[in-house]
């Protein structure tokens, strides 16, 4: 059986992007076949279409697409997770931007009900790249401070909700003013706009860590902002992987570097993190009471049908979006 999947034929600009028929996967005996509704958008998808980020051995080579949302249609002989209908979500290594993707059944998370499709997809990749970083690398107990960079993307939008649901005091960089000025809502404490402002000379006081995606042109400012014995955690180098950088800052205020990202990780590697976050994480898009607001919302810029994937890349590239931009299939 075939499917229908955006693929990439090679390294390039948007002109890269095709639609094909290709071979639809079959699960494992602990996979389920998901039926894909919705899909995320990343700057690991753009990366990887122009060459510069490649999907992991075992997830499609040319066929992009890191987290999903939509139904079970299938189960392997020795899935107990899962039945056909359920409603998932989840991380996946390429793929994602398919009609089907096959995960292992402990890779997926159930959708809260109150949530549509679109508003799930937007949910495994930021919000778990918060928690971790958060909790797990950066190690932030209640009250510390920490400088989110690119603090308007989906990552950045996910990861102040959490800092204000863990007490964790969040301090954000972007370039746009209006930007920095609708996360107060999300509980940013400070936010620095990067064209007017060094984020090094704004910053009311040192900070306990920095979540950083911009890389190598920041790198020693980063380490000029932390306290002693803070911990830069590095997701990404938008701006370039290159610096140069006095390094008897690190010694001489004991720093950690932290380098981590979600998608090479093994199974064995994402499985606890994943059970974590369907206890202690998911709960939280849930309202307390009716009437009430969730105390964690995905953050959706726009809804994108999938045929449209291209426009989606250069807006994305352009930097016009606040949160996630989501893709559909009509």
């Amino acid at each position: 059986m075939q499917m229908r999947a955006a693929r990439y034929r090679g390294a390039g600009g948007t002109e890269v992007i095709v639609f094909d028929d290709v071979a639809m996967p079959v699960p494992g005996s602990r996979e389920i076949l998901v039926r894909v509704r919705a899909a995320g958008l990343n700057r690991a998808d753009i990366l990887q279409r122009a060459g510069h980020y490649p999907a992991p051995p075992g997830w499609p080579a040319d066929i992009p697409g890191m987290e999903y949302a939509g139904v079970v249609e299938q189960t392997g002989a020795d899935v107990q997770r899962w039945r056909p209908g359920d409603r998932v979500m989840g991380l996946v290594g390429g793929g994602a931007h398919a009609r089907y993707v096959v995960v292992h059944e402990e890779e997926a998370l159930p959708i809260p009900a109150q949530l549509d499709d679109a508003s799930a997809a937007a949910i495994p990749e930021a919000f778990l790249t918060g928690w971790d970083a958060l909790v797990y690398r950066a190690r932030l107990s209640r009250s510390e401070r920490v400088l989110l960079h690119s603090v308007a993307s989906g990552v950045g939008t996910a990861t102040v909700q959490l800092c204000r649901l863990l007490g964790i005091v969040a301090i954000g960089t972007s370039r746009s003013a209006d930007k920095l000025a609708r996360l107060q809502a999300f509980g940013l404490a400070q936010g620095i706009d990067t064209r007017t402002h060094s984020f090094r000379e704004a910053l009311r006081e040192p900070v306990h860590a920095v979540i950083d995606t911009l890389g190598g042109p920041v790198f020693p400012d980063n380490l000029a902002v932390l306290l002693p014995r803070g911990r830069l955690v590095i997701l990404g180098f938008l701006l370039g992987s290159k610096t140069e950088a006095d390094l008897a800052m690190v010694l001489r205020k004991r720093l950690e570097i932290i380098g981590t990202t979600m998608r090479a990780r093994t199974l064995e590697e994402r499985i606890p993190l994943l059970r974590e976050f369907e206890a202690k994480v998911l709960p939280h898009f849930v309202p307390r009471a009716p009437g009430e607001e969730p105390e964690l919302k995905p953050v959706v810029d726009r809804v994108i049908p999938m045929t449209a994937l291209a426009q989606a890349h250069d807006a994305m590239e352009r930097n016009e979006t606040f949160g996630k931009v989501v893709l559909v299939w009509e």
